[in-house]
């Protein structure tokens, strides 16, 4: 099968240290990939590459035979890939709909406008409409500011959504999140996403989150891929549990 992601041999330096070592991969269409790694192994520089904030210094990314190496990230949202933030990224002031609100209207062509009323009850509703997949329609006129960092993770998950991406990257989606709540959280997400068969990458350092709702993980270390497959075995695996999880399960 044509994977609807493939990087290959992407490399990747500041100064001396190398982020993206060769890096090699391809990803299925309708996949739950989990990458994890220590800080600094690379992860988030191999999605910044993927979405397009940062450029490869050599190798290339493919979505769906298509080069997007040298894409803008506004480009790559276009095709068909979005991504959410480790730290929200999020208008503080505004309210969570009127967040999905903007985020609606960077979906069009023309600029952004608030002065048609038809326009923006458009908006409303399809900001509405996500908030509802996430169970937040109750706090759609809450300010981001009055709202907890688990659901302001949910919210900028949902602006992510907006144009229906083929391929959802997640950059810890559970980072800050009690541990009460982790699971209920990432259920929320599987489920909102679930409606547009959405391929899923996230990053994750919580093993139990990878082991629960992955289907493939990945293992990076030192810029390099550690290991590939399946979940138990990648996890089980003892240079993954030596140099990634530190014997966690």
């Amino acid at each position: 099968m044509k994977p609807i992601l493939s990087a290959r041999r992407l490399e990747k330096r500041f100064g001396a240290v190398v982020a993206a070592d060769a890096l090699s991969i391809d990803i299925a269409a309708g996949q739950k990939v989990s990458l994890i790694g220590a800080n600094g192994a690379g992860k988030t520089t191999f999605v910044n590459m993927v979405t397009g904030y940062l450029k490869p210094d050599s190798g290339s990314i493919a979505l769906d035979g298509m080069n997007i190496g040298r894409r803008s990230p506004r480009h790559v949202a276009e095709l068909g890939i979005s991504r959410s933030f480790q730290i929200p990224q999020l208008f503080i002031d505004l309210t969570a709909a009127e967040n999905l609100a903007v985020a609606v209207s960077g979906t069009h062509p023309r600029a952004l406008s608030f002065h048609s009323p038809a326009e923006a009850h458009g908006r409303r509703d399809k900001a509405l409409e996500l908030l509802e997949r996430f169970g937040l329609a109750d706090l759609a006129d809450r300010p981001i500011s009055e709202l907890a960092g688990g659901v302001r993770k949910l919210v900028d998950i949902a602006m992510a959504l907006v144009r229906r991406p083929r391929l959802l990257l997640l950059d810890e989606p559970t980072s800050g999140v009690s541990a009460e709540e982790k699971f209920a959280t990432m259920d929320r997400v599987i489920h909102a996403v679930a409606p547009d068969a959405a391929t899923i990458v996230f990053v994750e350092h919580d093993m139990e989150i990878v082991s629960r709702y992955a289907d493939r993980v990945v293992a990076f270390y030192q810029g390099r891929i550690l290991a590939d497959g399946d979940p138990r075995d990648v996890l089980n695996d003892p240079e993954v549990r030596r140099y990634v999880t530190g014997g966690a399960q």
